[in-house]
């Protein structure tokens, strides 16, 4: 099996929302969460056994998935990703070279709490940006 490619998403305004986020994040959760983005993109996604640390989300998140992390005082780190799974023709037509994990952006909370509704609703909105452009907006390689 090819490994899947990982792409970050790139805003309108040249802005990569997750590099934010990436940044403010402990070394240590850093390197997990770009551990395990690297274990699903090898698996590929559809066969990667999550272990609660890869989950499709479900109800109005539906069709995005979401790696977990946990760092100091249990604070949860979380990055919401789409996967980009057609045909090497639309691949191609939306800039691809093949199937991709697509990183929209990550968030952070406390233990036991929840992300609110309009949390949620920001992740939606810049994957739908993501989603509506062709070829799409991707950034170069992290740390490029």
């Amino acid at each position: 099996m090819v490994p899947w490619d990982v792409i970050f998403y790139l805003d309108p305004s040249g802005i990569v929302p997750v590099d934010d986020f990436l940044d403010e994040c402990p070394v240590n959760v850093r390197a997990r969460l770009f551990a395990i983005l690297d274990a699903v993109s090898e698996a590929p996604p559809p066969q990667f056994s999550g272990g609660g640390r890869w989950e499709a989300m479900h109800g109005e998140m539906g069709g995005y998935y979401e790696i977990r992390s946990q760092g100091p005082n249990r604070e949860q780190f979380r990055l919401f990703c789409i996967l980009e799974n057609a045909s090497l023709e639309a691949l191609t037509q939306r800039g691809l070279p093949g199937p991709a994990i697509v990183v929209i952006t990550g968030m952070r909370k406390p233990w036991m709490t929840k992300f609110s509704p309009d949390d949620y609703a920001y992740v939606r909105r810049l994957g739908n940006e993501y989603l509506a452009t062709n070829p799409r907006r991707i950034a170069p390689p992290y740390g490029q």
